[in-house]
């Protein structure tokens, strides 16, 4: 069952989070209430943000996984995505203590915090650009009330365009590539990876060196 009441330490202490009952999708609402019959011990919500709130580096994904965040109420928690990106956030010295696929495995976040385009699980795991829109306020002001943010992370193609939504930059002229940065009007740096999911490390279209690679890139950059 979700830790609720971690749960609500991490939805009330960081900016930008969504109300924890949220309404403004229809077709995830629609879903969500499927969830809650089919798996009632589940989260079943908007996850919120995880992460501290000096950070230097905010990680942006697509959305809940179903069985991951999902379930367990934080951010690529439970799933096989997490289970490469924690492990290298601890690795490069993003955070701290042993990750241990839920949310009440002690691990904490240094200089970094991780959230989603789309705060809700969506059907198929794929959004549409309605819901990407509503969700956009809310990433908004995650980053603009966490002035210490030097360097973005976005984690495969919707969440690199949602960045460059919220800036209202043109998304022709910043091209997705893995490991590529790129520099944004207003002074801030996005840099890409592949999604670290087990479609794409799978496939060998993501390996952990590549991971890594991007890793390497942003310490190199906060330095």
């Amino acid at each position: 069952m979700a830790n609720m009441e971690l749960i609500r330490d991490h939805q009330s202490s960081l900016p930008g989070n969504a109300p924890l009952d949220c309404e403004m999708c229809p077709r995830l609402v629609a879903f969500r209430n499927d969830n809650i019959e089919k798996y009632p011990d589940y989260f079943n919500g908007p996850v919120p943000a995880f992460g501290a709130q000096d950070a230097e580096l905010l990680i942006v994904g697509l959305a809940p996984g179903l069985k991951g965040a999902n379930r367990t109420g934080r951010p690529f928690t439970g799933d096989y995505a997490g289970d490469l990106l924690y492990p290298t956030l601890i690795k490069f010295g993003f955070a701290n203590g042993t990750y241990d696929s839920r949310i009440e495995d002690g691990l904490t976040m240094k200089k970094a915090i991780i959230t989603n385009a789309v705060r809700c699980v969506p059907p198929q795991n794929k959004t549409i650009g309605e819901e990407e829109r509503n969700c956009r306020p809310f990433l908004i002001e995650q980053i603009e009330k966490l002035p210490t943010i030097r360097i973005i992370l976005a984690l495969g193609l919707v969440a690199h365009n949602a960045v460059l939504s919220t800036y209202g930059e043109k998304k022709s002229a910043f091209k997705f590539a893995h490991n590529q940065m790129h520099t944004l009007s207003n002074g801030l740096t996005m840099i890409d990876s592949y999604h670290c999911s087990r479609y794409n490390t799978n496939t060998g279209r993501l390996t952990t060196e590549m991971f890594e690679d991007v890793f390497t890139s942003i310490t190199q950059y906060l330095k």
